[in-house]
């Protein structure tokens, strides 16, 4: 892996250079919050903290078509774009990995496949906020899975190139990039201090399979139950969450149908419900119970992490304080200030 300078002059002619690979993407400020855009890089913020909806939409849309039928014919649509996505953590990063292994593991899935040989991920730098616990789950550092990693030191940039196809448009981009000296390095590890010395969540994910496991019958997944919406929005944001959907679309006109795959949520009532209407989680606590189980064990039994990468998505998200943090507070006896502890609900409602 070669580590190069860049000017931060030079940073706009690069992102404008990579356009010969596909559209170019960057974080981009928008309300409160940031979202990925294909706008002029000029507008790409290289402060933001995080999307609200993570990079894996790039490499797995949020809908997309699968097969048509037309004159007794099924059709593959193999409908891809190329895209250039700058600007994602560490941590989401790391969520692309996991995404990875999920749909190459066992079965190379053609559409994950495709989508994400389209896409080129240049990675950027960032200093956490409050909600940011990366540190704690070992993804605020990255060594693979993208094909540019930016460090951002303020005056220059450098940057890691992490493929080979990133070494490949290098060479297209002469003249932007100097060698990195001795002192551009210690300037980096000067900065990875003061970036470590920034976190200030605190939590303890060690011997958490085992502690989940010996909880799955504490009335805590009940009380969490009673407060959750059933929004689903926790999965929606989370980077490293792959269930989904099918569904099929009639045009009566045109006399096709066309099936399309999105994203879809174990939090919903219909995921576990079967034909003849038997719903084997019936309860949000159960859901939720599931959810969590799947991020803190039973990825780690399977792919030998959690899958989690602390990037703090389910904190912003959840209007009830139902996240990654608070819930291994409580399952550690821990005390924490999240809304659904506070909470009195003598009697939880019915799930509908």
């Amino acid at each position: 892996m070669r580590v190069l300078k860049l000017n931060r002059s030079k940073l706009i002619p690069f992102l404008k250079g990579l356009e010969a690979f596909g559209r170019v993407w960057g974080p981009v400020r928008d309300g409160g919050g940031y979202r990925y855009l294909d706008a002029d890089p000029e507008q790409f913020d290289l402060k933001a903290i995080r999307t609200r909806i993570p990079a894996k939409k790039f490499i797995f849309p949020p809908t997309h078509p699968m097969v048509s039928y037309k004159d007794r014919q099924w059709r593959e649509i193999k409908e891809t774009r190329r895209n250039v996505v700058f600007g994602i953590h560490p941590c989401g990063i790391h969520a692309l990995n996991i995404y990875h292994k999920f749909y190459t593991r066992i079965y190379r899935d053609p559409y994950y496949a495709r989508w994400r040989d389209s896409t080129l991920i240049v990675g950027l730098s960032c200093i956490p906020d409050e909600y940011c616990f990366c540190h704690e789950t070992g993804t605020h550092t990255v060594s693979k899975g993208f094909d540019f990693f930016i460090t951002d030191l303020e005056d220059f940039l450098l940057v890691w190139i992490g493929s080979s196809r990133g070494d490949e448009l290098i060479h297209q981009l002469q003249g932007l990039f100097e060698h990195a000296t001795q002192e551009d390095i210690d300037r980096y590890i000067d900065w990875r201090k003061m970036r470590d010395d920034q976190f200030k969540l605190d939590i303890d994910l060690e011997g958490m399979p085992e502690i989940v496991t010996f909880s799955l019958k504490s009335d805590i997944w009940e009380k969490i139950g009673n407060a959750c919406l059933g929004c689903g929005a926790c999965t929606m944001v989370c980077p490293t969450c792959t269930c989904f959907d099918t569904r099929d679309e009639h045009d009566l006109i045109d006399r096709r149908t066309t099936r399309f795959r999105h994203w879809y949520s174990c939090l919903f009532n219909e995921y576990s419900m079967v034909a003849g209407g038997h719903n084997f989680r019936e309860t949000r606590a159960e859901r939720l119970k599931l959810w969590y189980t799947h991020k803190l064990v039973g990825f780690m039994s399977e792919y030998g992490r959690p899958a989690c990468v602390g990037c703090g998505r389910c904190l912003v998200s959840c209007p009830v304080d139902i996240n990654v943090y608070s819930v291994v507070k409580a399952l550690t006896r821990e005390k924490s200030d999240s809304f659904w502890q506070r909470m009195e609900v003598a009697d939880g409602p019915k799930d509908e």
